[in-house]
């Protein structure tokens, strides 16, 4: 069974930093796309980054591109998020997602949430100004 475990989450002021990991495990082969995305109360979730398995390949939105830092360790089977230059509207709860899809659809779909089946339970980030 297919499991992803967030952790790293907290409270932090404006301008901080926070480092999210995500521990993913169950699959015969690395997972080739993991995703980060984020929920604020009474917003749809939203899809902020991806990385395929090469490590290289990687999306961001606007919002977030710059500030955020999206890796992943295939050996230890786990991704992580550098958040820095936090903001109060950065605020959410935070998933990381993961399935076995090619490169180009990771990259052009890796912010869409009906493309991951697996998920995990969330980390809380709290930004205060």
């Amino acid at each position: 069974q297919v499991q992803l475990v967030e952790s790293g989450g907290g409270s932090v002021q404006a301008g901080g930093s926070l480092k999210l990991s995500c521990a993913y495990s169950g699959y015969e082969y690395s997972s080739d796309c993991i995703g980060w995305f984020r929920q604020s109360p009474g917003k749809e979730r939203e899809g902020i980054a991806a990385i395929y398995r090469d490590r290289t390949s990687q999306f961001y939105i606007d919002s977030v591109s710059g500030r955020f830092a999206i890796s992943r360790d295939n050996a230890k089977d786990t991704a992580y998020l550098q958040m820095n230059s936090l903001k109060p509207e950065d605020s959410a709860m935070y998933y990381c997602a993961a399935y076995d899809i090619p490169r180009l659809r990771c990259l052009r779909e890796g912010g869409a949430e009906e493309t991951f089946p697996y998920w995990g339970q969330g980390t809380q980030v709290t930004v205060s100004a």
